[in-house]
């Protein structure tokens, strides 16, 4: 992977961590590093889980696998989230 995929797929990480916590309601008690650290590692499964379903390559925006990613991420805040309430 080159270093412009490796920015890309930061930046992308960091829209899906954004839109995973927009998804949810009310506020959550993580920080911005850690939402940006769920929604980079919600892009990489994400993109995994599409590809094994085989719906990672279609024409155009890939909205299945967009929707797997924001997914993932929203559960990922939701998990910190709590984890953090615990403490």
């Amino acid at each position: 992977m080159e270093i412009s995929g490796i920015i890309s797929a930061l930046l992308i990480g960091v829209v899906i961590g954004v839109l995973g916590r927009l998804v949810l309601p009310g506020r959550q008690r993580i920080g911005v590093l850690w939402t940006i650290l769920v929604g980079i590692a919600a892009a990489f499964v994400g993109t995994g889980i599409a590809a094994a379903v085989g719906v990672a390559d279609t024409r155009g925006v890939d909205w299945i696998e967009l929707a797997f990613q924001v997914g993932l991420a929203a559960l990922g805040v939701a998990a910190l989230d709590r984890a953090k309430a615990r403490r």
